[in-house]
């Protein structure tokens, strides 16, 4: 299974594909005296929250791909990008909404580091702050997965500083860390400063194209092998996994209400 990244710069409208390789033949090729020659580490006593199994090669992978987008962000001075992963699918008006949605935060000259397009919300006992003047957004709370998100040269800047690869854990866990919205403050206090400033979009403007359980979905992350033995496989059972199903129902008094409300009518049918 291939998983692409896509960088797309929004103030030039260029998009690239960083689609000529595969998890497996970036991590899997690599031997444990390799993996420890690029400088990676995995953070100390870092284990899946829900599994308690060790990071995979599989989610090396994965975040070597975004820590690499990052670095060609940083490198090319990139004002503004938008990150895609290739399982996602679009919701409708999304190009209206995501216009929208830049337009606002020119307006109101928001300084912003990263927003999630799509994601899966893992704090649902509380409302998520509205953000005055944006419409549909609001301030992340911990949050799950990277199939697609807004990221400022500033933002990346700080990711890249903060040398995730000498304490790597996955991406999804380490991006709410860099917000300081994770709950585990033993993987938090391995990273200071901790200031990144992250937003979600409300209602998500992504979702994946397929959940755990679903006919046709596939894990390079979930179903893989521990990421410094190679023959340790790491095919728990998906269907016991949190990270992997859709997000929890929301408390009622949980559900965000962002300060301005939507211009387009919410749809299933996708469209770009």
């Amino acid at each position: 299974m291939y998983i692409s990244k896509f960088i797309w710069n929004l103030l030039k409208g260029t998009l690239n594909s960083l689609k000529n390789f595969t998890l497996s033949e970036t991590t899997m090729a690599l031997n444990e005296t390799e993996v420890s020659a690029l400088g990676i580490k995995m953070l100390p006593g870092y284990k899946d929250p829900y599994h308690g199994r060790p990071l995979t090669r599989g989610e090396m992978g994965c975040f070597l791909s975004h820590y690499n987008i990052w670095k060609e962000i940083s490198e090319r001075s990139l004002a503004v990008s938008a990150v895609f992963e290739d399982d996602l699918r679009f919701e409708i008006f999304f190009k209206r909404r995501l216009q929208a949605l830049l337009h606002d935060l020119q307006e109101e000259s928001l300084e912003w580091d990263l927003i999630y397009l799509g994601r899966k919300r893992m704090q649902v006992e509380e409302p998520e702050e509205p953000v005055p003047g944006v419409r549909n957004l609001v301030v992340a709370d911990y949050s799950y997965w990277t199939l697609g998100y807004l990221v400022s040269l500033s933002g990346a800047r700080k990711l890249l500083n903060a040398e995730p690869l000498q304490k790597i854990l996955p991406v999804d866990e380490f991006l709410p860390i860099m917000y300081d919205k994770h709950p585990i403050d033993e993987y938090s206090s391995h990273f200071s400063p901790r200031d990144l400033r992250a937003f979600s979009v409300e209602p998500l403007l992504l979702y994946p194209t397929h959940y755990t359980g679903d006919e046709g979905y596939i894990s390079d992350t979930e179903t893989s092998v521990v990421w410094d033995n190679v023959a340790q496989s790491t095919d728990w059972d998906r269907a016991k996994s949190l990270k992997t199903k859709q997000q929890e129902k929301l408390r009622t008094e949980a559900i965000n209400t962002p300060s301005l409300g939507s211009q387009f009518d919410n749809a299933a049918r996708d469209e770009l």
